[in-house]
């Protein structure tokens, strides 16, 4: 007799998740609050908890899944020293170590995949602005588009230079590339994958209007919509997934732009990136299903 596919009643009623988040935002990012209906219907009892909430019983989970914790950044290290201490994390502690600074994205272009051009400026070095073009300057640990900017060095080399002179003296890796223009009017193209299966895309529009102006926010609000990826689009997703370091991975969200030689990496999501349920039909259900089999 075939094996049920799905988990016994017994254990599914014993199944709890943690939605792993952050102080700021205690009841979850409005999307990923559709999580906690689609794990019940399949049994799970999931609930939000904060990564560095004091006196939070990890082991007492079958399963923490890291979603919203956007305040990382400015305490990577003691981040990706939480992640270790979880017994069962979603996705893993060394993954998350790994996405965790922009640096993965030489490693993505030494195995042949094609990334957005980047200049790697540490905190020593020298840097100078080019006489023209448009540029992003923005650091290699950072999420939410926070602390990045674009420049027109035509009329902002100054402030471009300052920028990358502001991080350096913070003691942190610059990213400084060109900006693609064309993300203006095709966007930004994000294929998201649960449990290695492919879900659904959507499209993100230009963030980056001109030079960064600190704010006291999580994030960069964002234009999104659903999208159809291309052939080639689909193609290098499936390049980017063979090239990661681990494959049995709960979620993935490889980001796209274009160029006229074709779409290039601009990154690789894989610790705590938004997954846009809210813009394609059944989405929560097949990231719970995911869920689901991860828990077997």
């Amino acid at each position: 007799m075939n094996q049920d596919p799905f988990l016994s009643n017994a254990t599914r009623a014993a199944a709890r998740v943690a939605l792993v988040t952050c102080a700021d935002l205690p009841d979850l990012d409005e999307d990923d609050r559709a999580l906690v209906p689609a794990l019940a219907a399949r049994g799970i009892a999931a609930e939000p908890v904060a990564w560095d909430a004091p006196g939070a019983d990890w082991a007492a989970y079958d399963l923490a899944v890291v979603r919203n914790t956007w305040d990382y950044a400015k305490r990577r290290a003691e981040f990706v020293a939480w992640a270790r201490s979880v017994p069962r994390l979603a996705n893993p502690a060394e993954v998350i170590a790994w996405n965790t600074d922009k640096v993965y994205l030489r490693e993505l272009e030494a195995a042949g995949v094609p990334i957005v051009p980047t200049t790697w400026v540490e905190p020593g070095d020298a840097w100078a602005p080019g006489d023209g073009g448009e540029i992003v300057v923005k650091p290699a640990v950072s999420a939410g588009s926070i602390d990045t900017g674009r420049y027109d060095l035509a009329t902002q080399a100054g402030l471009a230079a300052a920028h990358v002179r502001r991080l350096q003296d913070d003691a942190r890796l610059v990213m400084v590339q060109p900006y693609l223009d064309a993300v203006d009017t095709a966007g930004e193209t994000a294929l998201l994958y649960f449990g290695g299966e492919y879900s659904h895309a959507i499209r993100k529009g230009a963030i980056l209007t001109g030079p960064y102006v600190a704010a006291d926010q999580l994030y960069q609000i964002e234009n999104i919509q659903p999208r159809t990826p291309s052939p080639a689009e689909h193609a290098l997703a499936a390049r980017v997934l063979e090239a990661l370091p681990a494959r049995d991975l709960l979620y993935v969200r490889v980001d796209l732009l274009p160029t006229p030689d074709g779409p290039v990496v601009i990154e690789v999501e894989l610790t705590e990136p938004s997954l846009f349920f809210a813009h394609a039909e059944g989405a929560a259900d097949r990231f719970a299903a995911a869920v689901e089999r991860r828990l077997r």
